[in-house]
């Protein structure tokens, strides 16, 4: 089960007028990609709304959700806009290089060396830095405290909360993502954006095969990776993070990891 994140209107989202980034490459280099949902099931095989009744159903959740957090005797929130339209980012950084990213910022929190490579497939949530860090009462991130979305507000602060699909989940805001962004990076590397938002394609996993001059795939002559480079890997999904970050903060839409 792989981990892409999206970030765009709720309206596209939920009626799947998207395409993951595999889905972009498969189309585009000829073959048939089909998603499959955490159950086995084709994700196409999901009962349809009409985009205008997906629209409808998630700005009534956004209004009520706004409205359960806005805090007393202040304003409420602006509520933003949704629509099938407006464009949406997407990127893959997989679960590795999320792992990666949080053991970074771990290890650097706690002042502990980053070890050189994380294993393929690992289990990041049973290190013991990320386990700390996750259950820091003093340093309370949502990227490690479980938050699948980000909501368009520039409040910093962290809820559980139901989703449109009635399913439960840690829902946190694009300022606080932002400072957490931001302290990662000041504390792991203190580096311009131009060059984090360069990450995306410098950085990541190694080239597990090639592609010879008849379209064929294949790994016979580059030996299966099992281990990663970790803060290659980190930079890898921070950059994408921080590209998602910085496109919802121009269009106004929430942030989600898809998996």
């Amino acid at each position: 089960m792989g981990l892409d994140i999206y970030a765009g209107t709720l309206t596209r989202y939920y009626s799947h007028n998207w395409k993951t980034v595999v889905q972009q490459w498969a189309e585009e280099n000829g073959y048939t990609f089909n998603r499959i949902t955490p159950d086995g099931e084709p994700a196409d095989n999901e009962e349809e709304l009409s985009p205008a009744e997906v629209q409808a159903a998630v700005e009534d959740w956004r209004d009520q959700i706004l409205t359960a957090i806005s805090q007393p005797n202040q304003p409420p929130y602006t509520p933003w806009p949704e629509d099938n339209e407006r464009p949406y980012y997407t990127d893959k950084p997989d679960w590795d290089a999320f792992g990666a990213m949080l053991l970074v910022a771990a290890c650097h929190t706690y002042e502990e060396p980053v070890p050189p490579t994380v294993e393929k497939d690992w289990d990041f949530g049973e290190h013991p830095l990320i386990a700390r860090l996750a259950s820091d009462e003093e340093r309370v991130w949502s990227l490690f405290r479980g938050a699948t979305w980000w909501l368009p507000l520039s409040d910093s602060f962290l809820f559980q909360g139901p989703l449109p699909t009635d399913d439960q989940t840690m829902i946190a805001t694009l300022g606080g993502l932002r400072k957490e962004l931001e302290k990662l990076n000041q504390l792991a590397w203190q580096t311009d954006e131009d060059t984090i938002l360069g990450w995306a394609d410098t950085e990541g996993y190694p080239v597990d095969g090639t592609v010879d001059a008849d379209g064929q795939y294949s790994k016979a002559d580059i030996p299966e990776h099992t281990q990663y480079d970790t803060q290659s890997l980190a930079k890898f999904a921070f950059s994408m993070f921080w590209r998602a970050m910085r496109f919802a903060e121009e269009q106004q839409v929430p942030i989600l990891l898809d998996y």
